[in-house]
């Protein structure tokens, strides 16, 4: 019998445009659609002019008009779609603003921002290879590399997850199941007094109880100590308690501390405990030789997070989780898909994880580090580290407790006491160009640079540092 013709000529009917405007509803699979074409290109000129005009504006977004959020009855035409955009994008934060230095959020690369784009308009869904599969086979080859290039073995690889706090969650449910205790309502994971939050929603969601979160207090400097660790591992034998993970942190949210790892996973090694690394900040150092000294270690963990999105500019979201084993994944998260075909692997992408659908972020991640190459990714991390230190060594003159980092994240206090310090210095900051963020650390409160932004440049730290300066003189009149 004949194979059908697949292009289906004359059975596709043509789908009209909601508007006068002809952007259609769908676009056409019969040639180039061009309104379609239109569209998009008039609305890649608004963000491609909303991304140059970031220098007349502040970094941090002020109150701005908003379009009704309820859809009309009969739809809008493309025009005003785009008015309305315009209107949103006026209201929002500008990641590319060389004063821009409050959060984890680089400005985006280029070529991700393309990649959103297109994997939009494929609109493959990672589920199953059989709806995606081109990119399924790029997730596992990119999954399996970067799990290698961080040193966790040759069968090493993972899964993209839809920020940390899921790439999390899904470690410490591995780790669960490979200590025997899936289903279980005991388990301890032991970690440091400065790890991330989502290590309370992670042990919420798997339904055990607030005690089970050991936070243990760290040292002088803030990070997690291993005999701080190996104590806590005896009171848990003595106790009857079992360990379900003790997790290390490469880059810490308010210092940028990372833990010592090896010490940490020599420990966990001889007393056959899961380390997890959540180095959803600093794991990328782990890429390139010259600054995988800063997460010495990382290689030997059980399982990492890694976010692409906090340093090297990749387009949220952009997690994963690497595992040692990445049959864990499997044996956690699979059972099974029978509406779909088999695999050329033997396991569905929604087979490795808590998502079933995902769309194709492993497609920016791919393009953004094709178009970096590991040159790039250096020239990235280093920057960001020149920056920090360019920062503190600007700061150590002013009358400031600047505390201790080994990333690209620097936190200062007044020393003394604050008395309104830190608000009235950020309210200076906010009016020179300058958008830190006012974390708080063991009651104190802090101002926080972030330096991965690659348009702040060394006249940008100088004009920083005296206003800072101003608001210290200022404190003390």
């Amino acid at each position: 019998m004949r194979m059908a013709d697949q292009r289906l000529p004359g059975l596709v009917a043509p789908v009209p445009a909601n508007d006068s405007g002809g952007l259609p509803l769908f676009p056409s699979p019969q040639g180039l659609d061009p309104g379609l074409q239109d569209f998009l290109e008039q609305a890649s000129q608004l963000l491609c002019q909303w991304l140059g005009d970031s220098h007349l504006h502040g970094p941090r977004p002020g109150l701005s008009l908003q379009p009704s959020a309820e859809p009309s009855q009969g739809g809008r035409e493309a025009a005003a779609l785009l008015t309305d955009l315009q209107q949103l994008m006026a209201g929002g934060f500008r990641p590319n603003h060389p004063g821009a230095l409050a959060h984890l959020d680089p400005p985006p690369l280029s070529v991700s921002i393309a990649a959103d784009l297109i994997a939009a308009g494929m609109n493959n869904n990672l589920l199953a290879e059989e709806l995606s599969p081109s990119l399924s086979r790029l997730e596992r080859g990119l999954c399996a590399w970067l799990a290698q290039a961080l040193g966790l073995g040759p069968q090493a690889s993972g899964v993209p997850a839809s920020g940390g706090s899921l790439s999390n969650l899904m470690a410490l449910v591995c780790a669960r199941r490979a200590a025997g205790l899936q289903g279980s309502l005991k388990g301890v994971v032991i970690t440091a007094a400065a790890a991330h939050i989502s290590l309370e929603k992670a042990l919420g969601v798997m339904g055990l109880p607030e005690g089970a979160l050991w936070r243990l207090p760290p040292d002088a400097q803030g990070r997690l100590q291993a005999n701080a660790v190996a104590a806590a591992l005896g009171r848990c034998r003595q106790q009857g308690l079992p360990v379900i993970a003790v997790v290390a942190t490469a880059g810490t949210t308010v210092q940028g501390l990372v833990d010592p790892l090896e010490e940490l996973a020599a420990l966990c090694g001889r007393e056959g405990v899961w380390l997890h690394v959540d180095g959803a900040i600093g794991a990328v150092c782990g890429l390139v030789e010259a600054q995988r000294w800063r997460v010495r270690g990382i290689g030997a963990a059980d399982s990492v997070t890694l976010n692409p999105q906090k340093l090297l500019g990749v387009s949220k979201p952009s997690s994963l989780l690497l595992l040692r084993n990445p049959q864990h994944l499997q044996d956690s998260f699979g059972t099974g898909l029978p509406y779909m075909e088999p695999a050329h692997a033997g396991v569905h992408g929604g087979e490795l994880g808590l998502q079933g659908t995902r769309g194709a972020e492993v497609l920016k991640l791919w393009l953004s580090l094709q178009h970096l190459g590991l040159e790039g990714i250096e020239t990235l991390l280093a920057g960001a580290f020149q920056r920090a230190e360019g920062l503190r060594h600007r700061l150590a003159p002013l009358p400031l407790a600047v505390l201790p980092g080994d990333l690209h994240l620097v936190s200062f206090a007044r020393q003394g006491p604050d008395q309104g310090w830190r608000d009235a210095c950020h309210r200076q900051l906010l009016q020179g160009g300058f958008w830190l963020s006012k974390p708080a650390l063991a009651g104190q409160p802090l101002l926080k640079a972030v330096l991965g932004n690659p348009f702040t440049t060394d006249q940008h730290l100088d004009q920083l540092a005296a206003l800072v300066q101003q608001s210290c003189l200022g404190a003390k009149r």
